[in-house]
């Protein structure tokens, strides 16, 4: 990969596989481990927009001061899709311990992408 001249931030990829399929299926019980996920990770929240599908499943967008946060459920997969773009002072590793251990994920996979050119 080659030297980025500007790097504008980080893009970090998060794979939450095996979860509890019962704390991915419904948008209250994601939206409050989401939010308090940023929280602790100390981004700067500014707003954010949920929605669930039908008959479950979640996709969620917290937009931060840095960029933002996204989240997709697939509780028929026991799978959880998470990504953090960040372009200041914030540590997004929090937020994922956090949610590890909210959906109980029993494999974790991050790629960590740097931004810009």
């Amino acid at each position: 990969m080659a030297r980025l001249t500007k790097e504008f931030g980080k893009h970090y990829i998060v794979e939450f596989i095996d979860c509890n399929p019962e704390r991915i299926k419904f948008v209250d019980d994601v939206k409050d481990a989401f939010l308090s996920a940023a929280q602790k990770s100390e981004a700067g929240m500014l707003e954010n927009a949920f929605h669930q599908f039908q008959p479950y499943g979640v996709s969620g967008m917290i937009f931060i001061e840095e960029s933002h946060f996204s989240i997709h459920t697939w509780p028929e997969d026991r799978y959880v899709a998470f990504d953090v773009l960040t372009c200041g002072k914030m540590y997004p590793e929090r937020a994922i311990d956090e949610l590890e251990k909210y959906f109980e994920a029993q494999k974790v996979e991050t790629k960590i992408i740097p931004r810009g050119f």
